[in-house]
């Protein structure tokens, strides 16, 4: 079983990611694994703190020139502005009166649910792990994961949809390559010119505004193979992982699968995947792909298409109305360091976390300890497929 766990807080001195179940036997680039995580500060409507940080990992268990061992995964990626956090947040209670307490909650953030429900007295000691910096160890594991399904022919790949109150077309088309080049061109990582126009008119306008903007981003994973999750339990079925994986993410407040909510406003002739045949491929066809890539839990063998829709980040430079939880008087939300728009980035947190599941489902399935032993798993069922 592939899993993972991500430690560390925003302004501490490093994040941590610990991947467990990688097979031995896998390459693992860490150049491109840096190269994500740069992908992932890149965006128009960016703030300060991406000037200050240029996130690579260290790995310290579990690859050996160059390749998995079949042991546990760490990584380490450095906080460089720990620097000038490292009395406010020490480990040392000496330290204690260093730091002046957070105590006016940000509407939307879990400032508020999270001292009540752990009985703090400092907001900082929520909003440090609740922050979105902890995606950078996230997007580390996510790239790990898609070396893991290179090798397979499995490619995924996030990019913009839409930001505020404007959608980017996507020509249809493209290949995966020229899809990539695309929107990594794009300063707000869409395929569509006119719209990354308006859009970065939209994210100044806020930004003189002291508002923020949300958005959606759609993750496109192509060269699945038939079959992976499954219909017999809740807790197992392909789409149902992705939207609990999807959810789990910072400012996430919906998730859908090829047509999503519009699959409830037309009938089901409209609707669904006809099925062919293709004799000379000896293969079952779709003459569409308005599911998304799954039915029934499992995985068509058609391209996946989710798409996520992140909310506004909660942190206005022109702060919403509060009450002071020490003083219980009227006040406006805290501001933290933050971003305007992190909807690029965004992106690429869904394609990784969209990755690392992919990649969990499909060592499910063709299990094994060994790139080899995994790769004869999974061409002894292509076979068993193709002679279906």
């Amino acid at each position: 079983m592939l899993r993972f766990l991500t430690a560390g807080e925003s302004h501490g001195p490093e994040l941590v990611a610990v991947v467990e179940g990688v097979p031995a036997g896998f390459d693992v680039d860490i150049a491109r694994i840096d190269a994500d995580l740069a992908r992932r500060q890149k965006g128009y409507g960016r703030g300060g703190r991406m000037l200050i940080e240029k996130d690579q990992v260290r790995p310290v268990s579990g690859i050996r020139f160059g390749r998995t061992m079949g042991s546990p995964i760490t990584f380490i990626i450095e906080n460089r502005d720990f620097k000038n956090w490292q009395k406010r947040m020490s480990a040392d209670p000496n330290d204690r009166a260093e730091a002046t307490p957070v105590t006016r909650p940000r509407p939307g953030h879990a400032d508020l649910a999270g001292v009540l429900k752990y009985n703090l007295e400092d907001i900082r000691e929520v909003l440090e792990r609740a922050s979105a910096r902890e995606t950078t160890a996230r997007v580390a594991i996510g790239s790990l994961t898609k070396q893991l399904l290179a090798p397979f022919g499995i490619s995924v790949l996030g990019y913009v949809a839409s930001i505020g109150a404007t959608e980017a077309k996507t020509p249809e088309g493209l290949s995966m390559e020229e899809l990539a080049r695309i929107t990594e061109e794009s300063q707000v990582r869409v395929a569509d010119p006119e719209a990354e126009r308006a859009i970065i008119a939209e994210i100044d306008a806020c930004k003189k505004a002291g508002d923020t903007l949300g958005g959606v981003v759609e993750v496109l994973a192509t060269g699945l193979p038939v079959g992976l999750g499954t219909h017999v339990q809740w807790d197992r079925k392909l789409d149902a992982r992705l939207g609990f994986a999807l959810m789990s993410i910072q400012a996430v407040k919906g998730v859908e699968f090829g047509w999503g909510f519009r699959a409830a406003r037309v009938r089901g002739s409209e609707l669904h995947d006809e099925i062919g045949y293709d004799a000379a491929e000896h293969r079952f066809t779709r003459f569409s792909n308005n599911s998304g890539g799954t039915e029934g839990g499992m995985s068509t063998g058609e391209p996946l298409r989710v798409r996520v829709a992140f909310k506004p980040l909660s942190t206005l430079m022109r702060p919403l109305r509060s009450v002071d939880i020490r003083t219980k008087a009227e006040a406006v939300g805290a501001i933290e360091r933050s971003d305007v728009c992190a909807i690029p980035a965004a992106a690429v947190i869904a394609e990784t976390v969209v990755a690392f599941e992919l990649a969990s489902a499909f060592i499910e399935k063709f299990g094994g300890d060994s790139l080899v032993e995994i790769m004869r798993n999974y061409q002894g069922y292509l076979g068993q497929v193709r002679n279906y």
